[in-house]
């Protein structure tokens, strides 16, 4: 029986490689607008971050979903992933 191939992805806070389903996405889409993808499936430019409030303190400090997504990121998305963040965490 063959095993089924898990997808990694590199988070931008620690650059570690975890599996897809344990990441949050954050997607550019073709008209500039940023969000969070929890289905992991909306189209468009994506970054992965771990659900960890370390890796996002890490990837604000550093501008890294900026570069990531080729775009300045508004401080509103960045609430909104510590939203997700404390929602998971309690």
């Amino acid at each position: 029986m063959k095993k089924k191939r898990i997808p990694l992805r590199m988070c931008i806070g620690c650059h570690e490689m975890k599996p897809k389903k344990e990441l949050v996405r954050i997607v550019r889409d073709k008209e500039g607008t940023i969000s969070v993808d929890l289905t992991g499936k909306k189209s468009g430019r994506g970054a992965y971050i771990c659900r960890s409030s370390d890796c996002l303190s890490k990837a604000r400090k550093g501008r890294k979903l900026d570069k990531a997504l080729e775009t300045a990121v508004d401080e509103a998305v960045y609430t909104v992933l510590e939203e997700q963040m404390g929602e998971n965490n309690a």
